[in-house]
């Protein structure tokens, strides 16, 4: 039944949209007066538009993004936009700036927020939940649909990944002149706050965005969309890999094909086979070209540049090694040393003749030539249907190798976050270690520590006890050591985590087919792998995967 809708729907327009718009951020309001600001040591009372700004930066004041020069220089730049001519002509030097009590009142209210009683935190509730039914969900087609994320971001501070030259720009606030309305003629047309209007409302039923907007920094467009949950979103889903597994029957032949195109007699030929190599051995992006100081300095396969990559004829016993080096999506640092196949090595000398370190290593190539490539092998193919082909048959590959049927159910799961892990890895997932990283595990140490000595403890008693006694003291001792082995399962499977975020590839790359398969096959709970939202998301999966499932 599932995949008869999804055949159904897949790729078909919508014929009615109706939903009631946005839910705006609150207004500012204004601190307390016995809240200070003060400047060069002197309490200074700031006009409501630079006072909102300066909050921003105090509820970040304890954060290391406070101590950049480069979020600094930024925010002080946009601040003074704010400011009065009296405030420009005071406020000139960040440094003399005390935010201090600003971000002692902040600290207080959150700390006021914990302490909030069980009846006070029902009326939040109850109001979130009010605003949820009515905001919340869309009719599309006579189906109720949930909507995604309704909410407007509030204004803010712009934080970016790595070293963003934009970090600390200020996120201006979005207001109903901002906004694109999508839905159809003949619905009712979400109203505006009363004295304002919505930039432009529209009917396009190509789309399924219901609202959108053009956010200041880096002139992105921003969407309110359906929840992952929703019909369209799990058609889409199921198209994308469906799309990997056509690619599975005819990837050899491709394959084939750039490997013979190394050996091409023109330059842009071998560019474009090697790039496709690499796209698809070590599932970089293809990227994209970037307008100079528009954003930080990220490159993907296509864009890699003489001085991301360094040629060694041999290295730790291996031959032919690339080692490359340099700030992917999202200012994630891609780091790898990978042996090649010779005529890889070969030609990579040859794309490095003549070149200094900031001309592009493939100078005969972007996205869009590779991109037109790519739809030639295989129509629909892009890098990163590569990315989510390889994703998943890893995925496949390591559950086979890792899961062993015999094991207890906390062992087979850590076998299958190592093979998630695994993916992550491949498709450079990493993160920061969480700030509570240290703490968590020395909790997590302690309840071991505690678990082996109620063991010891149980096992002297067994010693002692009377036969009669002695298979219940037993079955005692075996239910201590079932719930010793899973905390050190969770401390193993954390520590191995604490650099890598698996939910990127579990969500976006990884056919959810295999995990449900998986789980039916050794009797894993499905709520061990996916939490609730993640259900709902693969719901179209759940229903359709059999034990025996194969990418």
């Amino acid at each position: 039944n599932v995949l008869c809708w999804l055949e159904t729907y897949y790729g078909s327009k919508w014929r009615f949209l109706e939903h009631k718009g946005p839910v705006f951020a609150p207004p500012y309001e204004p601190m307390p007066d016995k809240v200070k600001f003060f400047y060069d040591g002197k309490p200074m009372k700031l006009s409501a538009p630079a006072e909102e700004v300066a909050t921003f930066f105090a509820k970040m004041l304890e954060h290391e993004y406070t101590t950049k020069d480069i979020f600094r220089k930024n925010f002080f730049k946009d601040w003074r936009k704010e400011m009065t001519p009296e405030e420009k002509s005071k406020i000139t030097d960040l440094n003399k700036c005390d935010f201090s009590d600003m971000s002692a009142f902040f600290k207080a209210q959150s700390e006021a927020r914990k302490q909030m009683s069980k009846e006070e935190k029902q009326k939040i509730k109850e109001e979130n939940e009010r605003i949820l039914q009515e905001y919340g969900f869309c009719i599309m087609d006579n189906h109720k649909e949930r909507i995604g994320n309704f909410r407007i971001e509030p204004p803010g501070l712009f934080r970016g990944r790595g070293d963003h030259p934009k970090m600390g720009m200020l996120k201006r606030r979005i207001r109903p002149q901002d906004i694109i309305i999508n839905c159809s003629k003949d619905s009712k047309i979400p109203k505006a706050p009363p004295g304002t209007k919505w930039k432009e409302v529209r009917h396009d039923n190509k789309v399924t965005w219901l609202v959108s907007w053009t956010e200041n920094i880096q002139g992105s467009i921003k969407y309110i969309m359906l929840n992952p949950s929703s019909r369209i979103k799990g058609e889409k889903d199921w198209q994308k890999y469906e799309t990997a597994r056509r690619l599975k029957k005819c990837v050899d032949r491709i394959r084939n094909q750039y490997r013979e195109d190394w050996k091409s007699k023109e330059m842009r030929i071998r560019q474009r086979a090697v790039a496709l190599y690499f796209i698809d051995k070590l599932a970089l992006r293809a990227g994209n070209e970037k307008e100079e100081g528009e954003t930080a300095d990220t490159v993907g396969c296509c864009s890699l540049r003489v001085e991301h990559i360094k040629l060694y004829p041999k290295m730790d016993d291996q031959e032919y090694v690339v080692e490359f080096d340099f700030l992917g999506k999202d200012s994630i640092r891609y780091y790898n040393k990978i042996p090649v196949e010779k005529r890889v090595f070969k030609n990579l000398q040859l794309f490095l003749e003549n070149k200094q370190p900031e001309d592009d290593l493939f100078d005969r190539l972007n996205t869009s030539i590779l991109n037109k490539h790519l739809q030639e092998l295989m129509d629909g193919l892009t890098a990163k249907v590569f990315r989510t082909y390889n994703a998943s048959i890893t995925l496949q590959q390591q559950l086979k190798q890792l899961t062993t049927g015999d094991d207890s159910v906390p062992a087979k799961i850590l076998s299958y976050n190592r093979a998630n892990r695994a993916v992550a890895i491949l498709c450079n997932h990493q993160r920061a270690p969480p700030k509570t990283f240290e703490k968590s595990m020395q909790n997590l140490q302690t309840k071991i520590d505690d678990k082996q000595s109620q063991l010891s403890t149980a096992r002297k008693q067994l010693k002692a006890a009377k036969a009669d006694h002695k298979a219940s003291h037993d079955e005692k001792s075996k239910k201590i050591e079932e719930q010793l082995m899973k905390l050190q399962m969770q401390a193993t499977d954390r520590e191995e985590n604490k650099q890598i975020a698996l939910g990127t590839s579990k969500l976006n790359y990884l056919d959810p087919r295999i995990s449900v398969a998986w789980c039916k096959k050794y009797g894993i709970p499905i709520e061990k792998i996916y939490n609730k939202t993640q259900r709902e998301k693969f719901a179209w999966a759940i229903d359709m995967a059999e034990k025996d499932y194969e990418f």
